[in-house]
Protein backbone atom coordinates (compact mmCIF):
# COMPACT_ATOMS: atom_id res chain seq x y z
CA UNK A 1 0.00 0.00 0.00
CA UNK A 2 1.51 3.30 -0.95
CA UNK A 3 -0.11 6.96 -1.90
CA UNK A 4 -0.96 7.72 -5.16
CA UNK A 5 2.16 8.85 -7.08
CA UNK A 6 -0.26 11.77 -8.84
CA UNK A 7 -1.33 13.12 -5.32
CA UNK A 8 0.29 12.23 -2.16
CA UNK A 9 -2.43 13.94 -0.23
CA UNK A 10 -4.86 10.63 -0.28
CA UNK A 11 -4.45 7.18 0.55
CA UNK A 12 -6.40 4.52 -0.39
CA UNK A 13 -6.17 1.27 0.76
CA UNK A 14 -7.79 -1.72 -1.79
CA UNK A 15 -9.18 -1.02 -5.44
CA UNK A 16 -12.47 -1.84 -3.98
CA UNK A 17 -12.39 1.18 -1.05
CA UNK A 18 -15.11 3.72 -1.40
CA UNK A 19 -13.17 5.95 0.50
CA UNK A 20 -9.65 7.36 0.66
CA UNK A 21 -7.75 8.91 3.80
CA UNK A 22 -6.82 12.48 4.06
CA UNK A 23 -2.54 12.46 4.57
CA UNK A 24 -3.15 16.22 5.08
CA UNK A 25 -5.57 18.74 6.26
CA UNK A 26 -7.36 19.38 2.72
CA UNK A 27 -9.43 22.45 2.04
CA UNK A 28 -12.91 22.45 -0.04
CA UNK A 29 -12.94 22.72 -3.49
CA UNK A 30 -8.99 20.73 -3.52
CA UNK A 31 -8.89 18.60 -6.69
CA UNK A 32 -7.42 14.55 -5.82
CA UNK A 33 -6.88 12.17 -8.33
CA UNK A 34 -6.50 8.31 -6.56
CA UNK A 35 -5.61 5.75 -9.52
CA UNK A 36 -8.02 6.61 -12.35
CA UNK A 37 -10.71 8.28 -9.97
CA UNK A 38 -10.49 12.13 -9.52
CA UNK A 39 -12.89 13.84 -6.75
CA UNK A 40 -13.43 17.44 -5.47
CA UNK A 41 -13.75 18.28 -1.98
CA UNK A 42 -17.13 19.43 -1.27
CA UNK A 43 -15.91 20.32 2.02
CA UNK A 44 -12.97 20.33 4.36
CA UNK A 45 -11.07 16.95 5.06
CA UNK A 46 -8.70 16.88 8.38
CA UNK A 47 -5.60 14.55 8.53
CA UNK A 48 -6.85 11.25 8.75
CA UNK A 49 -9.97 11.22 8.06
CA UNK A 50 -11.91 10.21 5.04
CA UNK A 51 -13.33 11.55 1.60
CA UNK A 52 -16.00 9.40 -0.79
CA UNK A 53 -14.73 8.37 -3.94
CA UNK A 54 -17.75 7.91 -5.53
CA UNK A 55 -21.64 8.17 -4.70
CA UNK A 56 -23.11 6.00 -1.65
CA UNK A 57 -26.49 5.77 -1.33
CA UNK A 58 -28.45 5.41 2.45
CA UNK A 59 -27.75 1.75 3.57
CA UNK A 60 -25.25 0.97 1.09
CA UNK A 61 -21.76 -0.38 2.81
CA UNK A 62 -18.91 2.28 2.89
CA UNK A 63 -15.57 0.24 1.95
CA UNK A 64 -12.04 0.26 2.82
CA UNK A 65 -9.69 -2.22 3.74
CA UNK A 66 -11.72 -4.11 0.66
CA UNK A 67 -14.67 -4.52 3.39
CA UNK A 68 -17.49 -2.79 4.82
CA UNK A 69 -16.87 -0.61 7.59
CA UNK A 70 -20.62 0.32 8.05
CA UNK A 71 -23.83 1.42 6.18
CA UNK A 72 -24.12 4.91 4.62
CA UNK A 73 -26.78 7.19 6.69
CA UNK A 74 -27.65 9.44 4.12
CA UNK A 75 -26.89 9.72 0.43
CA UNK A 76 -22.51 10.49 0.20
CA UNK A 77 -21.37 12.60 -3.19
CA UNK A 78 -18.06 11.81 -4.07
CA UNK A 79 -15.88 14.41 -2.93
CA UNK A 80 -17.94 14.36 0.50
CA UNK A 81 -15.98 13.96 3.98
CA UNK A 82 -16.96 10.76 5.24
CA UNK A 83 -17.41 10.17 9.12
CA UNK A 84 -20.21 9.20 12.34
CA UNK A 85 -22.22 12.08 10.39
CA UNK A 86 -23.06 9.69 7.19
CA UNK A 87 -22.23 6.37 8.41
CA UNK A 88 -23.07 4.57 10.76
CA UNK A 89 -21.90 0.80 12.11
CA UNK A 90 -23.57 -2.61 11.15
CA UNK A 91 -22.33 -4.72 13.94
CA UNK A 92 -24.86 -7.31 14.74
CA UNK A 93 -24.68 -8.66 18.71
CA UNK A 94 -24.14 -12.40 18.05
CA UNK A 95 -22.68 -13.95 15.10
CA UNK A 96 -23.17 -17.12 13.00
CA UNK A 97 -19.58 -18.41 11.40
CA UNK A 98 -18.80 -20.70 8.98
CA UNK A 99 -15.59 -22.94 8.92
CA UNK A 100 -13.72 -21.72 5.28
CA UNK A 101 -10.75 -22.23 5.82
CA UNK A 102 -7.90 -20.42 3.61
CA UNK A 103 -4.43 -21.10 3.42
CA UNK A 104 -2.36 -17.93 2.65
CA UNK A 105 0.12 -18.53 0.18
CA UNK A 106 3.50 -20.51 2.06
CA UNK A 107 6.27 -17.90 2.21
CA UNK A 108 9.76 -18.93 2.49
CA UNK A 109 11.96 -17.82 6.03
CA UNK A 110 14.11 -14.93 5.75
CA UNK A 111 16.98 -16.07 7.46
CA UNK A 112 16.89 -13.19 10.13
CA UNK A 113 19.22 -12.65 13.06
CA UNK A 114 18.52 -13.12 16.66
CA UNK A 115 18.86 -10.63 19.47
CA UNK A 116 21.14 -11.45 22.80
CA UNK A 117 18.38 -12.76 25.66
CA UNK A 118 18.71 -14.74 29.06
CA UNK A 119 18.07 -18.11 28.78
CA UNK A 120 16.16 -19.48 31.52
CA UNK A 121 16.24 -23.18 32.66
CA UNK A 122 12.68 -24.10 31.49
CA UNK A 123 14.09 -23.06 28.31
CA UNK A 124 12.66 -20.19 27.27
CA UNK A 125 14.19 -16.67 26.95
CA UNK A 126 13.74 -13.46 28.79
CA UNK A 127 14.72 -10.18 26.95
CA UNK A 128 15.19 -8.55 30.84
CA UNK A 129 17.01 -10.05 33.68
CA UNK A 130 14.80 -8.29 36.60
CA UNK A 131 13.37 -9.29 40.49
CA UNK A 132 9.89 -8.69 40.44
CA UNK A 133 7.91 -7.64 44.03
CA UNK A 134 4.31 -8.97 43.37
CA UNK A 135 1.49 -8.20 45.65
CA UNK A 136 -0.69 -10.68 46.62
CA UNK A 137 -3.21 -7.85 47.71
CA UNK A 138 -3.67 -4.24 47.29
CA UNK A 139 -2.99 -4.14 50.75
CA UNK A 140 0.70 -4.38 50.35
CA UNK A 141 0.95 -2.81 47.57
CA UNK A 142 3.05 0.54 48.54
CA UNK A 143 4.96 -2.01 51.41
CA UNK A 144 6.22 -3.81 47.65
CA UNK A 145 6.99 -0.24 46.19
CA UNK A 146 9.31 0.13 49.13
CA UNK A 147 11.00 -2.89 48.71
CA UNK A 148 11.66 -2.58 45.36
CA UNK A 149 12.85 1.21 45.44
CA UNK A 150 14.98 0.39 48.26
CA UNK A 151 16.80 -2.85 46.65
CA UNK A 152 16.45 -0.97 43.11
CA UNK A 153 18.75 1.12 44.59
CA UNK A 154 21.17 -0.95 46.21
CA UNK A 155 21.94 -3.40 43.15
CA UNK A 156 22.10 -0.61 40.77
CA UNK A 157 24.03 -2.03 37.88
CA UNK A 158 23.89 -5.40 38.91
CA UNK A 159 20.78 -6.62 37.24
CA UNK A 160 18.36 -5.11 34.90
CA UNK A 161 16.17 -3.83 37.69
CA UNK A 162 13.94 -4.16 40.89
CA UNK A 163 10.38 -3.40 40.11
CA UNK A 164 7.36 -3.98 42.11
CA UNK A 165 3.91 -5.19 39.59
CA UNK A 166 1.12 -3.42 42.33
CA UNK A 167 -2.60 -3.59 41.56
CA UNK A 168 -5.66 -3.12 44.28
CA UNK A 169 -7.30 -6.49 44.02
CA UNK A 170 -6.64 -9.86 45.77
CA UNK A 171 -9.01 -9.68 48.42
CA UNK A 172 -13.12 -9.10 48.61
CA UNK A 173 -13.19 -10.82 45.26
CA UNK A 174 -15.44 -13.78 44.28
CA UNK A 175 -15.64 -16.46 42.22
CA UNK A 176 -13.90 -16.27 38.82
CA UNK A 177 -12.86 -12.61 39.73
CA UNK A 178 -10.81 -14.14 42.29
CA UNK A 179 -9.36 -16.87 40.27
CA UNK A 180 -8.13 -14.02 37.26
CA UNK A 181 -6.40 -11.68 39.51
CA UNK A 182 -4.61 -15.38 41.03
CA UNK A 183 -4.17 -16.37 37.41
CA UNK A 184 -2.88 -13.30 36.05
CA UNK A 185 -0.22 -12.58 39.37
CA UNK A 186 0.76 -16.49 39.05
CA UNK A 187 1.87 -15.73 35.09
CA UNK A 188 3.63 -12.73 35.84
CA UNK A 189 5.83 -14.69 38.41
CA UNK A 190 6.32 -17.17 35.84
CA UNK A 191 7.83 -14.95 33.42
CA UNK A 192 10.90 -15.65 32.25
CA UNK A 193 12.17 -11.54 31.79
CA UNK A 194 12.00 -12.05 36.15
CA UNK A 195 14.84 -13.61 37.10
CA UNK A 196 13.98 -13.70 40.49
CA UNK A 197 10.29 -12.88 42.05
CA UNK A 198 8.99 -12.07 46.00
CA UNK A 199 5.39 -12.91 45.90
CA UNK A 200 4.21 -10.10 49.14
CA UNK A 201 1.17 -11.50 50.81
CA UNK A 202 -0.43 -9.67 53.78
CA UNK A 203 -1.57 -12.79 55.49
CA UNK A 204 -5.74 -12.47 55.51
CA UNK A 205 -6.18 -11.76 52.34
CA UNK A 206 -8.55 -13.97 49.84
CA UNK A 207 -5.93 -14.28 47.36
CA UNK A 208 -3.46 -16.42 50.14
CA UNK A 209 -0.26 -17.22 48.98
CA UNK A 210 -0.11 -20.88 49.01
CA UNK A 211 -3.34 -21.43 46.81
CA UNK A 212 -1.42 -18.42 44.54
CA UNK A 213 2.34 -20.60 44.50
CA UNK A 214 -0.22 -23.57 43.55
CA UNK A 215 -0.82 -22.15 40.69
CA UNK A 216 2.91 -21.26 39.68
CA UNK A 217 4.48 -23.84 37.25
CA UNK A 218 6.49 -26.04 40.01
CA UNK A 219 9.44 -25.47 37.08
CA UNK A 220 9.99 -22.07 38.22
CA UNK A 221 9.44 -22.53 41.76
CA UNK A 222 13.12 -22.03 42.45
CA UNK A 223 13.15 -18.35 41.75
CA UNK A 224 10.36 -17.55 44.19
CA UNK A 225 9.86 -16.87 47.56
CA UNK A 226 7.29 -15.62 49.36
CA UNK A 227 6.13 -13.22 53.02
CA UNK A 228 3.46 -12.07 55.04
CA UNK A 229 3.55 -8.78 55.79
CA UNK A 230 1.22 -9.95 59.33
CA UNK A 231 3.59 -12.50 60.43
CA UNK A 232 7.17 -10.58 59.90
CA UNK A 233 8.59 -8.55 62.67
CA UNK A 234 9.80 -5.82 59.77
CA UNK A 235 8.51 -6.57 56.67
CA UNK A 236 10.56 -4.11 54.78
CA UNK A 237 13.96 -5.28 55.75
CA UNK A 238 12.84 -8.70 55.38
CA UNK A 239 11.67 -7.91 52.24
CA UNK A 240 14.85 -6.55 51.71
CA UNK A 241 17.07 -9.26 52.47
CA UNK A 242 15.00 -11.50 50.54
CA UNK A 243 15.32 -9.73 47.48
CA UNK A 244 19.49 -9.43 48.30
CA UNK A 245 19.80 -13.34 47.80
CA UNK A 246 17.41 -13.71 44.64
CA UNK A 247 19.84 -10.56 43.32
CA UNK A 248 23.15 -12.58 44.09
CA UNK A 249 21.23 -15.45 42.00
CA UNK A 250 19.59 -13.79 39.40
CA UNK A 251 23.27 -11.78 39.22
CA UNK A 252 24.55 -15.04 37.68
CA UNK A 253 22.50 -15.10 34.67
CA UNK A 254 24.45 -13.42 31.10
CA UNK A 255 23.02 -12.65 28.11
CA UNK A 256 24.05 -14.81 25.01
CA UNK A 257 22.40 -14.87 21.35
CA UNK A 258 19.33 -16.87 20.69
CA UNK A 259 17.67 -17.26 17.43
CA UNK A 260 14.41 -14.94 16.80
CA UNK A 261 12.78 -18.07 17.26
CA UNK A 262 12.69 -17.42 20.85
CA UNK A 263 10.60 -14.03 20.94
CA UNK A 264 7.53 -13.67 22.11
CA UNK A 265 5.96 -10.58 20.73
CA UNK A 266 2.62 -9.23 21.89
CA UNK A 267 0.87 -6.90 19.61
CA UNK A 268 -1.03 -3.78 20.92
CA UNK A 269 -2.68 -1.08 19.63
CA UNK A 270 -4.13 1.68 21.88
CA UNK A 271 -5.06 6.02 20.55
CA UNK A 272 -5.62 4.60 17.41
CA UNK A 273 -6.47 6.74 14.72
CA UNK A 274 -6.99 7.24 10.49
CA UNK A 275 -3.29 5.46 9.94
CA UNK A 276 -3.49 3.35 12.24
CA UNK A 277 -4.36 0.76 9.63
CA UNK A 278 -2.05 2.63 6.90
CA UNK A 279 1.27 2.65 8.65
CA UNK A 280 1.95 1.23 12.05
CA UNK A 281 -0.51 -1.70 11.91
CA UNK A 282 0.40 -3.51 9.09
CA UNK A 283 4.02 -2.74 9.76
CA UNK A 284 3.47 -4.88 13.28
CA UNK A 285 1.90 -7.61 11.19
CA UNK A 286 5.08 -7.61 8.85
CA UNK A 287 7.04 -7.99 12.34
CA UNK A 288 4.38 -10.63 13.39
CA UNK A 289 4.79 -12.70 10.13
CA UNK A 290 8.43 -12.31 10.29
CA UNK A 291 8.73 -13.53 13.91
CA UNK A 292 5.83 -16.55 13.28
CA UNK A 293 7.71 -17.63 10.01
CA UNK A 294 11.38 -17.93 12.26
CA UNK A 295 9.42 -20.07 14.56
CA UNK A 296 8.56 -17.85 17.14
CA UNK A 297 5.40 -16.96 18.64
CA UNK A 298 3.33 -13.57 18.09
CA UNK A 299 0.10 -12.69 20.50
CA UNK A 300 -3.06 -10.71 19.07
CA UNK A 301 -5.09 -9.63 21.43
CA UNK A 302 -7.99 -6.63 22.26
CA UNK A 303 -11.06 -8.46 21.79
CA UNK A 304 -13.70 -6.69 21.08
CA UNK A 305 -11.40 -4.27 18.34
CA UNK A 306 -11.94 -7.58 15.97
CA UNK A 307 -15.63 -7.71 16.46
CA UNK A 308 -16.22 -7.03 12.79
CA UNK A 309 -13.11 -8.64 11.58
CA UNK A 310 -13.33 -12.13 13.15
CA UNK A 311 -13.88 -13.59 9.85
CA UNK A 312 -10.49 -12.53 8.65
CA UNK A 313 -8.77 -14.61 11.66
CA UNK A 314 -11.09 -17.44 11.26
CA UNK A 315 -10.43 -18.28 7.92
CA UNK A 316 -6.63 -18.61 9.15
CA UNK A 317 -7.12 -21.22 11.77
CA UNK A 318 -5.18 -23.98 11.98
CA UNK A 319 -7.44 -26.11 12.13
CA UNK A 320 -11.95 -26.22 12.68
CA UNK A 321 -10.75 -26.91 16.57
CA UNK A 322 -9.25 -23.31 16.95
CA UNK A 323 -11.42 -21.95 14.58
CA UNK A 324 -14.56 -22.90 17.04
CA UNK A 325 -12.31 -21.67 19.62
CA UNK A 326 -12.38 -18.31 18.19
CA UNK A 327 -16.13 -18.25 16.79
CA UNK A 328 -16.70 -18.98 21.32
CA UNK A 329 -14.21 -16.33 22.46
CA UNK A 330 -15.69 -13.52 20.15
CA UNK A 331 -19.36 -14.06 21.03
CA UNK A 332 -18.26 -14.79 24.84
CA UNK A 333 -17.45 -11.38 24.41
CA UNK A 334 -20.13 -9.78 22.44
CA UNK A 335 -22.41 -11.63 25.49
CA UNK A 336 -20.28 -10.04 28.34
CA UNK A 337 -21.52 -6.96 26.64
CA UNK A 338 -25.05 -7.47 26.30
CA UNK A 339 -25.84 -8.76 29.88
CA UNK A 340 -24.24 -5.80 30.94
CA UNK A 341 -26.88 -3.82 28.74
CA UNK A 342 -24.09 -2.64 26.59
CA UNK A 343 -24.04 -2.33 22.62
CA UNK A 344 -21.60 -4.36 20.92
CA UNK A 345 -20.70 -1.59 19.02
CA UNK A 346 -19.96 0.76 22.02
CA UNK A 347 -16.13 1.78 20.76
CA UNK A 348 -14.05 3.64 19.11
CA UNK A 349 -13.76 6.26 21.54
CA UNK A 350 -13.15 9.96 21.33
CA UNK A 351 -10.00 10.15 20.59
CA UNK A 352 -10.53 7.84 17.93
CA UNK A 353 -12.76 9.31 15.98
CA UNK A 354 -11.31 12.68 16.33
CA UNK A 355 -8.40 10.89 14.89
CA UNK A 356 -10.87 9.77 12.10
CA UNK A 357 -12.10 6.63 12.53
CA UNK A 358 -15.84 6.16 12.71
CA UNK A 359 -16.68 2.87 13.54
CA UNK A 360 -15.69 -0.53 15.07
CA UNK A 361 -16.02 -2.58 11.78
CA UNK A 362 -13.16 0.63 10.62
CA UNK A 363 -10.95 0.32 13.62
CA UNK A 364 -10.90 -3.45 14.22
CA UNK A 365 -10.02 -4.52 10.04
CA UNK A 366 -7.10 -2.02 11.10
CA UNK A 367 -6.46 -3.69 14.12
CA UNK A 368 -6.10 -7.22 13.19
CA UNK A 369 -3.73 -6.37 10.55
CA UNK A 370 -1.01 -6.40 13.49
CA UNK A 371 -1.64 -10.13 13.15
CA UNK A 372 -0.07 -10.08 9.52
CA UNK A 373 -1.02 -13.05 7.59
CA UNK A 374 0.14 -15.88 9.93
CA UNK A 375 -1.95 -18.81 10.86
CA UNK A 376 -3.76 -18.87 14.23
CA UNK A 377 -2.68 -21.68 16.36
CA UNK A 378 -4.45 -21.28 19.36
CA UNK A 379 -7.23 -19.50 21.61
CA UNK A 380 -6.01 -18.85 25.15
CA UNK A 381 -8.00 -17.65 28.13
CA UNK A 382 -7.72 -14.46 30.25
CA UNK A 383 -4.63 -15.03 32.68
CA UNK A 384 -3.36 -18.15 30.70
CA UNK A 385 0.39 -18.78 29.10
CA UNK A 386 1.12 -19.19 25.38
CA UNK A 387 1.67 -22.70 24.56
CA UNK A 388 2.25 -23.61 20.75
CA UNK A 389 4.16 -21.64 18.55
CA UNK A 390 2.86 -19.01 15.89
CA UNK A 391 -0.13 -17.03 16.33
CA UNK A 392 -2.29 -16.95 19.34
CA UNK A 393 -5.53 -15.08 20.02
CA UNK A 394 -5.50 -13.79 23.50
CA UNK A 395 -8.21 -12.92 25.45
CA UNK A 396 -8.65 -9.27 27.23
CA UNK A 397 -10.57 -5.99 26.72
CA UNK A 398 -9.52 -3.10 24.53
CA UNK A 399 -7.99 -1.53 27.07
CA UNK A 400 -4.35 -0.34 26.73
CA UNK A 401 -3.54 -1.01 30.27
CA UNK A 402 -5.99 -4.68 30.80
CA UNK A 403 -4.80 -5.92 27.56
CA UNK A 404 -1.00 -4.92 27.67
CA UNK A 405 -1.03 -6.08 31.20
CA UNK A 406 -2.66 -9.37 29.57
CA UNK A 407 -0.04 -9.97 27.07
CA UNK A 408 2.88 -9.76 29.53
CA UNK A 409 1.33 -12.21 31.42
CA UNK A 410 0.74 -14.56 28.48
CA UNK A 411 4.38 -14.90 27.80
CA UNK A 412 5.21 -12.08 26.01
CA UNK A 413 8.35 -10.67 26.31
CA UNK A 414 8.42 -7.22 23.82
CA UNK A 415 5.09 -5.40 23.12
CA UNK A 416 4.49 -3.82 19.90
CA UNK A 417 2.26 -0.97 21.16
CA UNK A 418 0.94 1.34 17.57
CA UNK A 419 -0.60 4.79 18.79
CA UNK A 420 -1.98 7.52 16.90
CA UNK A 421 -2.87 9.79 20.09
CA UNK A 422 0.00 8.85 22.33
CA UNK A 423 0.59 8.01 25.66
CA UNK A 424 3.64 7.54 28.33
CA UNK A 425 2.11 4.42 29.73
CA UNK A 426 4.40 1.33 30.15
CA UNK A 427 4.38 -2.15 31.07
CA UNK A 428 6.10 -5.25 32.91
CA UNK A 429 8.45 -5.92 29.70
CA UNK A 430 9.60 -3.63 27.10
CA UNK A 431 6.81 -1.81 25.23
CA UNK A 432 8.13 0.04 22.09
CA UNK A 433 5.82 2.92 21.14
CA UNK A 434 5.46 3.04 17.39
CA UNK A 435 3.88 6.67 15.51
CA UNK A 436 1.39 6.06 13.42
CA UNK A 437 2.29 9.65 12.26
CA UNK A 438 5.33 11.73 11.93
CA UNK A 439 4.04 14.76 13.90
CA UNK A 440 3.15 12.08 16.71
CA UNK A 441 6.71 10.88 16.71
CA UNK A 442 8.25 14.57 16.40
CA UNK A 443 5.54 15.86 18.59
CA UNK A 444 6.37 13.67 21.71
CA UNK A 445 10.12 12.08 21.01
CA UNK A 446 9.88 10.99 24.70
CA UNK A 447 7.26 8.28 24.35
CA UNK A 448 7.71 7.25 20.71
CA UNK A 449 10.30 5.06 20.43
CA UNK A 450 9.79 4.77 16.39
CA UNK A 451 8.06 6.79 13.92
CA UNK A 452 5.80 4.24 11.45
CA UNK A 453 4.91 7.42 9.70
CA UNK A 454 7.84 7.06 7.60
CA UNK A 455 6.11 4.41 5.53
CA UNK A 456 4.04 7.03 3.40
CA UNK A 457 7.34 8.38 2.10
CA UNK A 458 10.30 5.41 2.50
CA UNK A 459 7.83 2.39 1.51
CA UNK A 460 6.74 -0.74 4.17
CA UNK A 461 9.41 -3.03 3.61
CA UNK A 462 12.61 -0.75 4.00
CA UNK A 463 10.90 0.64 7.45
CA UNK A 464 9.66 -2.96 8.37
CA UNK A 465 13.65 -3.63 8.42
CA UNK A 466 14.40 -0.90 10.86
CA UNK A 467 11.80 -1.60 12.75
CA UNK A 468 13.17 -5.20 13.18
CA UNK A 469 16.22 -3.86 13.77
CA UNK A 470 14.52 -1.60 16.58
CA UNK A 471 13.11 -5.04 18.03
CA UNK A 472 15.79 -6.67 17.93
CA UNK A 473 18.30 -3.99 20.11
CA UNK A 474 15.53 -3.79 22.61
CA UNK A 475 15.28 -7.27 23.16
CA UNK A 476 18.99 -7.42 23.56
CA UNK A 477 18.57 -4.47 26.60
CA UNK A 478 18.58 -1.10 25.15
CA UNK A 479 15.87 0.68 27.03
CA UNK A 480 12.47 1.97 25.77
CA UNK A 481 10.88 5.17 25.89
CA UNK A 482 8.87 3.73 28.98
CA UNK A 483 11.32 2.38 30.68
CA UNK A 484 13.74 5.73 30.53
CA UNK A 485 10.36 7.22 32.24
CA UNK A 486 10.07 4.85 34.76
CA UNK A 487 6.76 3.75 33.51
CA UNK A 488 5.45 0.49 34.58
CA UNK A 489 2.18 -0.96 35.25
CA UNK A 490 0.19 -3.76 35.61
CA UNK A 491 -3.87 -3.77 35.62
CA UNK A 492 -6.15 -6.49 36.21
CA UNK A 493 -9.52 -7.23 34.75
CA UNK A 494 -12.25 -6.38 37.43
CA UNK A 495 -15.22 -8.43 36.06
CA UNK A 496 -17.01 -9.63 39.11
CA UNK A 497 -18.50 -8.39 42.47
CA UNK A 498 -16.87 -6.62 45.03
CA UNK A 499 -18.08 -7.45 48.64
Amino acid sequence: MSPSPMNPSLFRVAPQDGVATALDDLAAGTIATVGDTQVTLNEAVARGHKVALHAIAPGEPVLKFGFPIGRATRPIAPGDRVHTHNVSTALEASGAYSWHPHKSAARAATPRPGFAGYRRADGRVGTRNEIWVIPTVGCVARTAQKIAERAGERHAGRIDGVHALTHPFGCSQLGDDLDGTRSVLAALASHPNAGGVLLLGLGCESNQLDRLLAEIDPAVHGKIRTLAAQFAGDEIEEGLAIVDALVEEAALAERTDVPLSDLVLGVKCGGSDGFSGLTANPLVGLMSDTVTEAGGIAILTEIPEIFGAEQLLMDRAADEEIFDGIGALVNDFKRYFTDHGEPVSENPSPGNIAGGITTLEEKSLGAVQKAGHAVVTDVRRYGERVRRRGLTLLEAPGNDAVSSTALAAAGATVILFTTGRGTPLGFPVPTIKIATNTPLAERKPGWIDFNAGRVLGEGMESVADALLDTIRRIASGEETAAERNDEREITIWKRGVTL
